[in-house]
Parts: structure tokens; sequence; C-alpha cells
């Protein structure tokens, strides 16, 4: 379609001038949700000995390598080893050490007898044992030490987002702080004269107000601080004035990125596009929904999007745009959603010459063959049928039409 950018192109501009923050050493309690800046070595063996990965006996195989429940061996227990001990009994030819999950291997014992390998299992754990199992090999149910990393190996690379799992894997490794990227704060402001709170009566003419919320949770689950919510009139000094607070290098709200829904389209109140004409550049990109958009980077390096103010373009422009400068501002190693191939449960209408996003729900019933259903009729209003969406279908600007049956490309957001 003539005049269009490409959404490829559009991107390309925001990416640059997306800068990585600075990074800052933290402490891993704090450390959720950032990214690292630099890799994370281990401190210590991973694990730091050869531990128990059962409930049972520490034993000599060469003991017991011919026990059958026909030929049980007997083995006398001389020591009890929890989980925690220092303890290293020595064990002698016959004897046995009881053992608990996590408590280190006597080093005098190369193989562990679990409980229920047992005549009597725990119940008849002290005093003499019959072992009624051989276990399979020498080191049979030990965890070796550095097994699963050795101290100074990389154990999370630069560029890792730290979720609960991430974090569990640093603490495992002995580390207590972490090098992250600082995280980006975000300001977001709803334009439009329309707007009210929710739940507050409604005259004609007035609409909840809905798009600040979506995209400051969207910033939020992208890693980023919301450091002011608002919406605005279509009256411009207010926009100036928020604006001049948010972008303030002495205030407590100073952003680093400003989110505007609203006021970027071609009507006769636009307010963002009036105010700051010359600081940001509006485009129109070769998609839907979501074609009119604004981007600009203040002198002092603060980054201005300016999405539409349909709820379903706002939040399909973030997904688009806000989104991956948000993860290149924190050094992501990877700033795209997954994105699987799936069949169309049903079919729809595509927009000539753009690229369509469409919110879509994903039928898991058959989990060998999942597939897409429109969550929407496709309006960029609908606001309501956004709240169903779990993905985006991304159909290419060349297709005429997505029938049942047809595989497409879903972008997976949930």
């Amino acid at each position: 379609m003539s005049g269009l950018r490409t959404v490829e192109r559009h991107l390309d501009d925001v990416l640059a001038a997306a800068a990585p923050l600075e990074a800052e050493r933290v402490a891993l309690d704090a450390a959720h949700g950032s990214t690292l800046r630099e890799p994370v070595l281990a401190a210590v063996d991973l694990p730091g000995f050869d531990n128990s990965a059962m409930d049972g006996f520490a034993v000599r195989f060469a003991d017991v390598a011919a026990a059958s429940p026909d030929a049980p061996v007997t083995l006398h227990v001389i020591a009890d080893l929890p989980a925690g001990t220092a303890d290293d009994p020595a064990l002698g030819s016959g004897q046995a050490a009881r053992i608990m999950t996590g408590a280190p291997v006597p080093t005098t014992a190369d193989a562990i007898v679990p409980f229920e390998d047992t005549a009597g299992g725990l119940a008849d754990s002290l005093g003499a044992i019959a072992v009624q199992r051989a276990p399979r090999a020498v080191g049979a149910h030990i965890r070796r030490a550095g097994e699963d990393a050795g101290t100074g190996d990389e154990v999370l690379a630069a560029g890792t987002p730290l979720g609960p799992l991430q974090l569990a894997a640093v603490a495992a490794a002995g580390v207590a702080e972490v090098v992250v990227s600082r995280r980006p704060r975000v300001a977001v402001i709803s334009t439009g004269s329309e707007l009210t709170e929710p739940g507050a009566p409604l005259r004609r003419g007035r609409i909840p107000e809905s798009n600040s919320r979506a995209l400051s949770a969207l910033a939020t689950e992208a890693g980023a601080v919301v450091v002011r919510r608002t919406s605005v009139s279509d009256e411009g000094g207010e926009l100036d004035r928020v604006l001049a607070e948010v972008t303030d290098a002495a205030s407590p709200e100073r952003a680093d990125v400003v989110i505007f829904s609203g006021g970027v389209s071609a009507g006769a109140y636009e307010v963002v596009k009036t105010t700051l004409a010359g600081t940001m550049e509006f485009s129109k990109v070769a998609m839907q929904p979501g074609k009119p958009q604004g981007f600009g980077r203040l002198p002092g390096g603060t980054l201005l999007f300016g999405l539409p103010g349909n709820p379903v373009s706002a939040a399909v422009s973030f997904e688009v745009f806000v989104r991956p400068a948000l993860l290149r501002m924190q050094g992501r190693g990877d700033l795209r959603r997954p994105v699987i191939a799936v069949p169309a449960a049903a079919g729809w209408r595509t927009p000539p010459g753009r690229r369509q996003y469409l919110p879509v729900t994903i039928d898991r019933a058959d989990p060998r063959r999942w597939s897409a259903r429109p969550a929407t009729s496709g309006g960029s209003h609908l606001a309501g049928g956004l709240g169903r969406a779990e993905a985006y279908a991304v159909v290419p600007a060349e297709v005429d039409a997505v029938a049942a049956g047809d595989i497409v490309d879903v972008m997976l957001i949930s």
C-alpha cells in the first residue's frame, strides 16, 4: 500500500534509539524481574560434595553386588548421616551407614541402597540390615560434586531475565549479588477528553479509560518500572505539564520512556501530534491494527512512543514496537515473543497490503494439534474481546484471507 512504512523499518528506527541502560550491582533478593548484564559464574561447586540422592544406606558396592531376594546380604549399620552432617565414617567390609537425601556420602562408600531395597526399610534401619536388591552399579544414587557446575563455570549468561528458577540457580551457585541492567522507568499517558475513570458515572460521549492500565501492566511484565500513569484531555496545556514533570531530570518520576495512547492519528483533536510535532515523527505503518504510529527522542534521551487510542491498536503496537525497545534497554538476549505455527480453527478476513495482528484464543483440547480462533471480530475498539486473547495471529500483508485449516503464525502473549 503506497505511502506506508513497513513494520521492520519502523522497528529498526525504534531499536536504533533504544540504547542499553547502565548496569548496577544488586543483592539477589532484589533482582527478581531484572536482566543480567554480566554472566553469573558459580562461586562453589554445584553440588558442593558427593551426596545421596536417596534415603537409604551408604555401602561398599563390592559388599552387596550379589544381593537378591533369595540371597540377601547382611550389613551392620555403624553410623547415621542426616542432611547437614559433617561426619565421614570409615566403612569396613560388611558395614553401612544410614543416610538421608542430601547428606554427604562417606569417602569409603561408593553406592547407595534405598530403604525399599532392604528387608526392613526405614522401620528396621539401625543395627543389622538385609539388602535384597543390589545397586545397579558403582556410584548408584550418588550425586557427584560439581556434576551440575564447577567453581567458575557460567551458570547464567548475560541477557538472561531473572525469574524464580534463575534466582534459585544463582543462589545454589553460592552467588549473593548480580550485575543487572537498570530497569527502564516508564510513564504512561492516555489522551482524550472522552476518558473517565472506571466506575465513575458516564454521561453521553464518555468512556471508561482502559489503555493506561493495559500499557502499564505490559510495561511491568517487560521488566520496566512504571513511575507515572495518568490520562489527560485533548487540551494541549495539560499534556505539556505532565510531560514536563516526567522528563524533569530532578523529578522522582523522571521517565526513560513515555508511552502515549491516542492523539496520533489524522483527526482534528490529536493532542500528541499537535504538541510534539517536530520532536516526534508520525508515520503510517503497514499493519492492522496500529497504522498510525509516533516515535521520537527528547534531547535528554527520553524515548517517546505515540500509540493509537483504540485498545486493540494500543496493545498490538506495544507488542510490536515498545516491548522490544524495553527489552533492548535491559540488554535482553531475545527481543521476540515465542511464535508457533498452528491451524486456524475458523476463517477470517485480512486487510489488503497490511500485516495483520489478530487477537486469538488457543484451543488446546488436542495437545498434539493446537488451533487458533479469533478472540474478536477484528475491530480495534473491542477491548472486551481483547481480554480473551492469548496470542496474536500474525498474517503477512500478501495474504488475502485466512481459511479454516490454514497454518498461521501465532505470537504467544500468555
